[in-house]
Protein backbone atom coordinates (compact mmCIF):
# COMPACT_ATOMS: atom_id res chain seq x y z
CA UNK A 1 0.00 0.00 0.00
CA UNK A 2 2.86 2.38 0.83
CA UNK A 3 4.60 1.71 -2.49
CA UNK A 4 1.34 2.35 -4.37
CA UNK A 5 0.86 5.62 -2.51
CA UNK A 6 4.39 6.69 -3.39
CA UNK A 7 3.79 6.01 -7.08
CA UNK A 8 0.62 8.12 -7.15
CA UNK A 9 1.16 11.62 -8.59
CA UNK A 10 -1.17 14.52 -9.09
CA UNK A 11 0.20 14.96 -12.62
CA UNK A 12 1.20 12.17 -15.02
CA UNK A 13 4.62 10.56 -14.59
CA UNK A 14 7.99 12.03 -15.41
CA UNK A 15 8.18 10.55 -18.91
CA UNK A 16 4.94 12.10 -20.15
CA UNK A 17 5.38 15.47 -18.46
CA UNK A 18 9.02 15.74 -19.56
CA UNK A 19 8.07 14.88 -23.13
CA UNK A 20 5.35 17.51 -23.15
CA UNK A 21 7.78 20.06 -21.64
CA UNK A 22 10.39 19.45 -24.34
CA UNK A 23 7.75 19.55 -27.09
CA UNK A 24 6.20 22.77 -25.77
CA UNK A 25 9.55 24.55 -25.35
CA UNK A 26 10.64 23.38 -28.79
CA UNK A 27 7.43 24.63 -30.39
CA UNK A 28 7.40 27.98 -28.61
CA UNK A 29 11.12 28.76 -28.17
CA UNK A 30 13.60 26.48 -29.92
CA UNK A 31 11.99 26.25 -33.37
CA UNK A 32 11.53 30.05 -33.80
CA UNK A 33 15.08 30.72 -32.58
CA UNK A 34 16.46 28.03 -34.88
CA UNK A 35 14.63 29.60 -37.80
CA UNK A 36 16.14 32.95 -36.82
CA UNK A 37 19.68 31.57 -37.02
CA UNK A 38 19.02 29.61 -40.22
CA UNK A 39 17.56 32.65 -41.98
CA UNK A 40 20.37 34.96 -40.93
CA UNK A 41 23.18 32.59 -41.92
CA UNK A 42 21.54 31.83 -45.26
CA UNK A 43 23.05 35.09 -46.53
CA UNK A 44 26.58 33.74 -46.10
CA UNK A 45 29.22 34.66 -43.54
CA UNK A 46 30.65 37.57 -45.55
CA UNK A 47 27.33 39.34 -46.03
CA UNK A 48 26.30 38.54 -42.47
CA UNK A 49 29.47 40.16 -41.11
CA UNK A 50 29.09 43.19 -43.36
CA UNK A 51 25.49 43.62 -42.19
CA UNK A 52 26.12 43.43 -38.43
CA UNK A 53 29.28 45.60 -38.59
CA UNK A 54 27.77 48.37 -40.70
CA UNK A 55 28.39 51.81 -39.15
CA UNK A 56 24.68 52.51 -38.77
CA UNK A 57 24.07 49.09 -37.21
CA UNK A 58 27.00 49.49 -34.80
CA UNK A 59 25.69 52.90 -33.76
CA UNK A 60 22.25 51.39 -33.08
CA UNK A 61 23.89 48.65 -30.99
CA UNK A 62 25.70 51.29 -28.96
CA UNK A 63 22.53 53.28 -28.33
CA UNK A 64 20.49 50.21 -27.32
CA UNK A 65 23.17 48.59 -25.16
CA UNK A 66 24.24 51.80 -23.40
CA UNK A 67 20.69 52.90 -22.60
CA UNK A 68 19.70 49.39 -21.49
CA UNK A 69 22.76 49.15 -19.23
CA UNK A 70 22.16 52.52 -17.58
CA UNK A 71 18.46 51.76 -17.13
CA UNK A 72 19.19 48.34 -15.60
CA UNK A 73 21.69 49.86 -13.16
CA UNK A 74 19.20 52.53 -12.12
CA UNK A 75 16.51 49.90 -11.65
CA UNK A 76 18.87 47.71 -9.63
CA UNK A 77 19.28 50.53 -7.09
CA UNK A 78 15.77 51.92 -6.95
CA UNK A 79 14.08 48.56 -7.57
CA UNK A 80 15.79 47.24 -4.44
CA UNK A 81 14.59 50.32 -2.55
CA UNK A 82 11.00 49.90 -3.76
CA UNK A 83 11.00 46.20 -2.87
CA UNK A 84 12.40 47.01 0.59
CA UNK A 85 9.66 49.56 1.26
CA UNK A 86 6.91 47.20 0.09
CA UNK A 87 8.17 44.35 2.27
CA UNK A 88 9.33 46.08 5.45
CA UNK A 89 6.84 48.90 5.95
CA UNK A 90 3.09 49.27 6.34
CA UNK A 91 1.52 52.47 5.07
CA UNK A 92 -1.80 53.66 3.59
CA UNK A 93 -2.12 52.79 -0.06
CA UNK A 94 0.51 50.05 0.06
CA UNK A 95 -1.55 47.73 -2.12
CA UNK A 96 -2.01 50.47 -4.69
CA UNK A 97 1.74 51.10 -4.84
CA UNK A 98 2.34 47.36 -5.13
CA UNK A 99 -0.10 47.20 -8.06
CA UNK A 100 1.48 50.22 -9.76
CA UNK A 101 4.78 48.34 -9.93
CA UNK A 102 3.17 45.87 -12.34
CA UNK A 103 1.66 48.61 -14.51
CA UNK A 104 4.46 48.47 -17.15
CA UNK A 105 3.61 44.77 -17.61
CA UNK A 106 -0.05 45.50 -18.33
CA UNK A 107 0.25 48.79 -20.21
CA UNK A 108 0.77 48.48 -23.99
CA UNK A 109 4.29 49.62 -24.76
CA UNK A 110 3.13 51.99 -27.51
CA UNK A 111 0.81 53.73 -25.06
CA UNK A 112 3.67 54.03 -22.57
CA UNK A 113 5.91 55.48 -25.28
CA UNK A 114 3.35 58.10 -26.29
CA UNK A 115 2.72 59.06 -22.67
CA UNK A 116 6.43 59.37 -21.87
CA UNK A 117 7.02 61.42 -25.01
CA UNK A 118 4.20 63.77 -24.10
CA UNK A 119 5.49 64.26 -20.56
CA UNK A 120 9.19 64.61 -21.41
CA UNK A 121 8.92 66.57 -24.66
CA UNK A 122 10.15 70.15 -24.78
CA UNK A 123 6.67 71.48 -23.98
CA UNK A 124 5.74 68.65 -21.64
CA UNK A 125 5.31 68.83 -17.90
CA UNK A 126 8.65 67.24 -16.99
CA UNK A 127 10.46 68.11 -20.21
CA UNK A 128 9.96 71.87 -19.84
CA UNK A 129 11.18 71.77 -16.25
CA UNK A 130 14.25 69.70 -17.11
CA UNK A 131 14.89 71.90 -20.13
CA UNK A 132 15.42 74.86 -17.83
CA UNK A 133 18.22 72.84 -16.23
CA UNK A 134 19.80 72.25 -19.61
CA UNK A 135 18.65 68.63 -19.92
CA UNK A 136 17.07 67.46 -23.15
CA UNK A 137 15.01 64.37 -22.45
CA UNK A 138 12.75 63.49 -25.37
CA UNK A 139 14.50 62.65 -28.66
CA UNK A 140 17.80 61.99 -26.90
CA UNK A 141 19.63 59.02 -25.31
CA UNK A 142 18.38 60.26 -21.93
CA UNK A 143 14.77 59.83 -23.08
CA UNK A 144 15.53 56.29 -24.23
CA UNK A 145 16.99 55.50 -20.82
CA UNK A 146 13.91 56.91 -19.07
CA UNK A 147 11.64 54.69 -21.17
CA UNK A 148 13.75 51.61 -20.40
CA UNK A 149 13.72 52.43 -16.68
CA UNK A 150 9.93 52.51 -16.86
CA UNK A 151 9.56 49.09 -18.50
CA UNK A 152 12.39 47.43 -16.53
CA UNK A 153 11.51 48.34 -12.95
CA UNK A 154 9.05 45.44 -12.33
CA UNK A 155 11.70 42.85 -13.24
CA UNK A 156 13.93 43.95 -10.36
CA UNK A 157 11.18 44.53 -7.81
CA UNK A 158 9.43 41.20 -8.44
CA UNK A 159 12.65 39.17 -8.24
CA UNK A 160 13.95 40.84 -5.08
CA UNK A 161 10.65 41.11 -3.21
CA UNK A 162 10.16 37.36 -2.45
CA UNK A 163 13.72 37.10 -1.15
CA UNK A 164 13.20 39.99 1.24
CA UNK A 165 9.91 38.48 2.41
CA UNK A 166 11.67 35.20 3.28
CA UNK A 167 14.56 36.96 5.03
CA UNK A 168 14.03 36.65 8.76
CA UNK A 169 14.04 40.01 10.55
CA UNK A 170 15.52 38.28 13.61
CA UNK A 171 18.84 38.05 11.76
CA UNK A 172 19.00 41.84 11.63
CA UNK A 173 18.03 42.07 15.29
CA UNK A 174 20.76 39.61 16.20
CA UNK A 175 23.31 41.64 14.25
CA UNK A 176 22.17 44.81 15.99
CA UNK A 177 22.39 43.14 19.40
CA UNK A 178 26.01 42.22 18.63
CA UNK A 179 26.81 45.88 18.05
CA UNK A 180 26.64 45.98 14.25
CA UNK A 181 25.56 49.35 12.90
CA UNK A 182 22.93 49.63 10.16
CA UNK A 183 25.22 50.00 7.18
CA UNK A 184 27.32 47.02 8.23
CA UNK A 185 24.19 44.95 8.85
CA UNK A 186 22.95 45.75 5.37
CA UNK A 187 26.24 45.11 3.57
CA UNK A 188 27.27 41.98 5.52
CA UNK A 189 23.92 40.35 6.38
CA UNK A 190 21.13 41.50 4.08
CA UNK A 191 22.82 42.35 0.79
CA UNK A 192 24.57 38.97 0.28
CA UNK A 193 21.19 37.23 0.60
CA UNK A 194 19.53 39.61 -1.86
CA UNK A 195 22.39 39.82 -4.36
CA UNK A 196 21.55 36.71 -6.48
CA UNK A 197 17.96 37.86 -6.97
CA UNK A 198 19.12 41.42 -7.63
CA UNK A 199 21.51 40.16 -10.32
CA UNK A 200 18.69 38.18 -11.91
CA UNK A 201 16.44 41.24 -11.97
CA UNK A 202 19.27 43.31 -13.45
CA UNK A 203 19.85 40.74 -16.20
CA UNK A 204 16.15 40.53 -17.04
CA UNK A 205 15.77 44.31 -17.15
CA UNK A 206 18.87 44.64 -19.32
CA UNK A 207 17.78 41.91 -21.72
CA UNK A 208 14.29 43.44 -21.99
CA UNK A 209 15.79 46.87 -22.59
CA UNK A 210 17.95 45.65 -25.48
CA UNK A 211 14.95 44.39 -27.41
CA UNK A 212 12.39 47.01 -26.36
CA UNK A 213 10.69 48.80 -29.24
CA UNK A 214 7.20 50.14 -28.52
CA UNK A 215 7.95 52.37 -25.53
CA UNK A 216 11.21 53.70 -27.03
CA UNK A 217 10.43 54.36 -30.68
CA UNK A 218 8.38 57.52 -29.95
CA UNK A 219 10.67 59.14 -27.38
CA UNK A 220 13.96 58.32 -29.13
CA UNK A 221 13.46 60.54 -32.18
CA UNK A 222 14.90 57.77 -34.39
CA UNK A 223 17.85 59.78 -35.67
CA UNK A 224 20.34 57.49 -37.44
CA UNK A 225 23.78 57.34 -35.80
CA UNK A 226 22.42 59.27 -32.79
CA UNK A 227 19.20 57.93 -31.24
CA UNK A 228 18.25 55.06 -33.54
CA UNK A 229 17.80 51.82 -31.58
CA UNK A 230 18.60 48.37 -32.95
CA UNK A 231 14.97 47.08 -32.82
CA UNK A 232 13.89 50.04 -34.97
CA UNK A 233 16.60 49.19 -37.49
CA UNK A 234 15.26 45.63 -37.58
CA UNK A 235 11.78 46.96 -38.34
CA UNK A 236 13.22 49.21 -41.05
CA UNK A 237 14.87 46.25 -42.77
CA UNK A 238 11.68 44.22 -42.53
CA UNK A 239 9.77 47.03 -44.23
CA UNK A 240 12.40 46.93 -46.97
CA UNK A 241 11.89 43.13 -47.28
CA UNK A 242 15.48 42.54 -46.15
CA UNK A 243 14.51 39.63 -43.92
CA UNK A 244 18.01 38.15 -43.77
CA UNK A 245 19.49 41.49 -42.68
CA UNK A 246 16.82 41.94 -40.02
CA UNK A 247 17.39 38.46 -38.60
CA UNK A 248 21.18 39.05 -38.62
CA UNK A 249 20.80 42.09 -36.37
CA UNK A 250 18.34 40.19 -34.18
CA UNK A 251 20.76 37.27 -33.81
CA UNK A 252 23.45 39.58 -32.44
CA UNK A 253 21.05 41.06 -29.89
CA UNK A 254 19.91 37.57 -28.94
CA UNK A 255 23.48 36.35 -28.41
CA UNK A 256 24.30 39.37 -26.25
CA UNK A 257 21.25 38.80 -24.05
CA UNK A 258 21.92 35.06 -23.81
CA UNK A 259 25.57 35.64 -22.91
CA UNK A 260 24.60 38.11 -20.20
CA UNK A 261 22.10 35.69 -18.67
CA UNK A 262 24.70 32.89 -18.72
CA UNK A 263 27.25 35.12 -16.97
CA UNK A 264 24.71 36.15 -14.33
CA UNK A 265 23.75 32.51 -13.72
CA UNK A 266 27.42 31.60 -13.34
CA UNK A 267 28.03 34.43 -10.86
CA UNK A 268 24.95 33.35 -8.89
CA UNK A 269 26.25 29.78 -8.79
CA UNK A 270 29.63 31.00 -7.54
CA UNK A 271 27.97 33.17 -4.89
CA UNK A 272 25.78 30.31 -3.62
CA UNK A 273 28.76 27.94 -3.57
CA UNK A 274 30.86 30.44 -1.65
CA UNK A 275 28.07 30.96 0.89
CA UNK A 276 27.52 27.22 1.36
CA UNK A 277 31.26 26.69 1.84
CA UNK A 278 31.38 29.52 4.36
CA UNK A 279 28.39 28.12 6.30
CA UNK A 280 29.97 24.66 6.38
Amino acid sequence: MISLAKRRHVLPGFGLTMGYTVFYLSLIVLFPLSALFIKSFSMGWGRFWDTVTNDRVLASYQVSLTAALYAALINAVFGLLVAWVLVRYKFPGKRIVDAIVDLPFALPTAVAGIALTTIYSQNGWMGSWLGKLGLKTAYSPLGITIALVFIGLPFVVRTVQPVLEELDAEIEEAAASLGSYRLRTFTRVIFPEVLPALMTGFALAFARGIGEYGSVVFISGNMPMKTEIAPLLIMTKLEQYDYAGATAIAVVLLLISFLLIMVINYLQWRARRRMSTHDA
